[in-house]
């Protein structure tokens, strides 16, 4: 009875935590090289070196910082609402890493895989706006409060976008189950083409161009990257909703800014970039674990990220809204419709 109990309850929760822990560690060390790589992006573009003192080539630069931050001593307004002030930043970042939980890095890696996978990581990336909202009316100050409206406003403004982005690839796949999404782009618009071996052709990104394009603008913005970085545009707002916020708390919502970052690039390679699948189907290239390819996706985006910051000037605000509800809400509407259309007309449905 007891073998049968701890083989029941007490195993598959410890799996569950030691896949957790993995994940975590994994994920945090991870953000920490593309913070380096962001600025190393950065500043090549501007002629400069970047980090290149801390480590060889700079490579312990953000553990540096990391130090930095855990060392210095919290400062709290005297006027702040304490208890949610510092409650603000645990939510940004445990939302953040949350959502990994039902990502896949390849198959059968991810620490849960249920069937309505994509609806999870939506609804926890929305979310997120809370912990920005909490931050900047705890702080007690209008620079932090106008910051933490202007992103309530620009993230739930761009989730829309995102959410009928969403709705063409679950038209294409019938499926919410991120794993269904990635195999549903083995085959895909190049064999029906006539191209022999499955390639990036049959990616959803070529089907989907459009809206392949909006949910990669709507993931900057959504997660506050330049040129939409509005609610921290500090020639206007100071440092946004983080003004009031020093060492730790501001290191946490730092990091749940580039978790989410990464999410978003994640959440693009697994909708639009066949997730794990080779490039190419055939011999060298599907000799090489999935894990390779989702990575060098991955990093391929937010590369691609990183030189809209490098190169793109920041939006004014009302550019911003204009953005997104007089060209993304109409465009991403009419291509749910069309693809509706195509797939029926097309009997591919």
């Amino acid at each position: 009875m007891d073998a049968v109990f701890f083989d029941t309850y007490i195993w598959p929760v410890l799996v569950i935590l030691f896949q957790s822990v993995l994940l975590l560690v994994t994920l945090l060390i991870f953000v920490a090289y593309i913070l380096y790589a962001d600025r190393k992006i950065f500043a090549a573009v501007q002629m400069r070196r970047g980090p290149n003192v801390v480590g060889p080539w700079g490579l312990l630069q953000s553990f540096a910082d990391l130090l930095k931050f855990v060392l210095k001593e919290p400062i709290i307004p005297a006027s702040a609402n304490k208890g949610v002030f510092l409650m603000a930043p645990l939510v940004a970042g445990v939302l953040a890493l949350s959502a990994w939980a039902v990502i896949p890095v390849a198959d059968g890696w991810s620490v849960a895989d249920p069937n309505l996978g994509l609806l999870f990581v939506f609804a926890i990336s929305s979310l997120e706006v809370y912990g920005i909202i909490m931050g900047g009316w705890a702080s007690n100050s209008k620079y932090p409060f106008l910051a933490a409206l202007r992103s309530a406003a620009q993230m739930v403004s761009y989730e829309v976008s995102i959410g009928f982005v969403m709705i063409t690839v679950l038209l294409c796949v019938g499926s919410l189950n991120l794993t269904d999404i990635v195999y549903a782009q083995s085959a895909g618009l190049g064999t029906r083409m006539g191209v022999p071996v499955n390639s990036f052709l049959d990616w959803h990104w070529l089907a989907l161009f459009p809206m392949f394009i909006v949910f990669f603008i709507s993931a900057i913005a959504e997660t506050n990257r330049p040129p939409f970085d509005l609610p921290e545009a500090e020639s206007e707002l100071v440092a946004g909703h983080m003004v009031e916020y020093s060492s730790t708390p501001f290191l946490l919502f730092f990091l749940g800014e580039f978790v989410a970052i990464c999410l978003m690039c994640a959440l693009t390679t697994l909708l639009f970039l066949g997730g794990w699948l080779p490039i190419i189907d055939i011999a060298p290239f599907n000799w090489l674990p999935g894990i390779f390819w989702f990575v060098l996706k991955g990093l391929f985006v937010f590369f691609c990220m990183a030189m809209v910051r490098s190169i793109v000037p920041r939006y004014r605000y009302d550019q911003l809204m204009r953005l997104g509800w007089k060209v993304f809400l109409p465009l991403s509407l009419f291509m749910v419709f069309a693809t509706a259309f195509v797939l029926q007309f097309m009997g591919w449905a």
